[in-house]
């Protein structure tokens, strides 16, 4: 199988393109040190990881709140100061996956369109593109407040397709998300999931992307 016939690529960004889960998880700890809360290691914080900041916040102080059950916590001021703790520490120590820069460039060089399409909060979109110098391989970007809806609902990638004048047919969504594989589904996109992202700890090919890889660098021989 090739995809050498399309011309559009949308990403997913966390999971797919980058690894954020050491800010991500250091925002949400310094968000429950404020109430006094049990910091969340990595492996806690992973699953929660994908639906968007709210969810993830939510799902964070569900966790931690767990050894206070009666507890009360006013969720718009913690998602608040979530926002704040991230926006300081946005790519501290994120970083991109193994393969991505030289399958990006091979991709750019053979002339393809790339886009992101994120369930991140769209004003930490472009600080990660600048800090990890990778900004000029895309020519947009949308989050999870851009449009009405978000992934898993079709709207965001037929929106892409719409605004750099492509079909879907000519277009492929790659994520390592549930939330990816099944936007694509909706809109009636193909797909490719990579296996080694954050999905909920779940096997991404449960989703039925139409294929599945093991490293970024994987996609350099579909196109």
């Amino acid at each position: 199988m090739n995809f050498k016939g399309k011309e559009l690529i949308i990403f997913d960004f966390d999971g797919t393109l980058i690894n954020s889960i050491p800010d991500l998880t250091l925002a949400i700890n310094s968000m429950l040190k404020q109430f006094d809360l049990t910091p969340l290691s990595i492996q806690q914080v992973t699953p929660f990881i994908g639906n968007g900041a709210k969810p993830l916040v939510k799902r964070a102080l569900a966790e931690a709140l767990k050894q206070n059950p009666e507890r009360f916590i006013d969720f718009n001021q913690a998602f608040d100061i979530y926002l704040k703790a991230y926006q300081s520490i946005t790519c501290k120590d994120t970083f991109l996956y193994d393969g991505v820069l030289e399958t990006l460039e091979y991709l750019d060089q053979n002339a393809y369109k790339m886009v992101i399409c994120t369930n991140k909060p769209f004003k930490f979109i472009e600080p990660i593109l600048d800090t990890l110098n990778i900004k000029h391989f895309f020519k947009l970007w949308i989050g999870e407040d851009s449009l009405a809806e978000k992934k898993p609902n079709a709207l965001p990638l037929v929106h892409l397709v719409n605004s750099m004048y492509s079909t879907i047919e000519k277009s492929i969504m790659v994520g390592d998300s549930k939330n990816d594989i099944l936007a694509a589904k909706n809109a009636q996109m193909e797909s490719i999931g990579v296996s080694y992202g954050y999905n909920y700890n779940e096997n991404i090919a449960d989703y039925q992307p139409t294929i599945v890889v093991d490293h970024f660098a994987n996609l350099k021989s579909f196109f």
